[in-house]
């Protein structure tokens, strides 16, 4: 029970991760990106490959964040000339192409057959028992930072200019603004938490092919960002843990509910899942948390 409990928290960690990561670039930015599970595979991937060739892990998991930083850079550099529904088009290409790239290029990848034996940091310094213990407070910890660092980034100016740009990206260029190396910034931090995103996943699984990537990731981040709030940060943190821990923690329910099999149980989850997320986007629609706004309150007369 608790090794499922502390691989359930792992995976919702991992998922608010990339949610953290999409409200970045589509709930602050307003680039909409249906990519998400390939700069997440890039990451994972960045950080195996690595390892393959001698990176210790820390060394590694800071190469994949460098290299997803710089895909996302790369891709945001085409979002000037496409709105929203192209962009979203074109990330999703982005993803899809990269995944058969990493499918067929066994010379670089190993293809179908996958990556294993990836080694998780300081694993030889904790004992066997506390392992899984130990990485879930590693995880943790990336998350309270990328957390922390997005909320300040939110109050600073550069995130009042991103929300400028999110709102009317003609107005902020004719006030003299660089639109493009707004998007270019926004596009590439959210990359960099993908690729810590991808990196945990790859640690925490030891063992990577192409079949633990597909559109259900980016379904996952996509819907802690419109439960949580779109444009707020702790508002995704909320919903992350709630979507996830109720669509893994109700597994358990398959002993409670003896009538039930396993496809009866999987197939009700979703259908309650569904309901609850319509639900909510009729009576809350702007989700459980606002972003952050700046208010000026005016001064009483003395």
């Amino acid at each position: 029970m608790t090794s499922y409990l502390v691989a359930t928290l792992v995976l919702v960690v991992i998922t608010t991760l990339s949610g953290l990561a999409l409200n970045l670039q589509w709930g602050l930015g307003g680039l909409v990106n249906f990519g998400l599970f390939g700069f997440y595979m890039l990451g994972a991937y960045g950080c195996a490959i690595l390892q393959r060739h001698g990176a210790p892990p820390l060394a590694a998991m800071l190469g994949a964040i460098v290299l997803t930083a710089a895909a996302g850079a790369l891709v945001s550099l085409i979002s000037l000339r496409l709105s929203e529904d192209y962009l979203a088009i074109v990330t999703l290409g982005f993803a899809e192409c990269l995944r058969l790239f990493i499918s067929y290029e066994d010379w670089l990848t190993r293809g179908t057959l996958g990556i294993a034996d990836i080694a998780r940091p300081f694993a030889a310094a904790v004992p066997a028992a506390w392992r899984d213990a130990f990485f879930l407070a590693f995880c943790a910890a990336w998350l309270l930072a990328a957390v922390w660092l997005l909320e300040r980034l939110a109050r600073s100016p550069f995130g009042r200019l991103v929300r400028a740009t999110r709102e009317d990206a003609l107005v902020a260029s004719a006030l003299g603004k660089h639109v493009l190396g707004v998007r270019a910034r926004v596009f590439a931090l959210g990359g960099a938490l993908l690729g810590v995103a991808g990196s945990l996943h790859a640690f925490y699984y030891t063992y990577i092919d192409p079949t633990q990537f597909t559109t259900i990731l980016t379904a996952y981040a996509f819907m802690a960002v419109i439960l949580g709030g779109r444009g707020s940060h702790r508002g995704v943190l909320l919903a992350g843990f709630t979507v996830i821990l109720l669509l893994e923690g109700s597994r358990l329910l398959v002993g409670v509910v003896p009538w039930l099999d396993g496809a009866q149980l999987a197939a009700i989850r979703l259908n309650l899942v569904g309901a609850a997320l319509v639900a909510l986007l009729v009576f809350r629609p702007q989700g459980l948390l606002r972003e952050y706004c700046l208010q000026v309150h005016p001064h009483a007369d003395g």
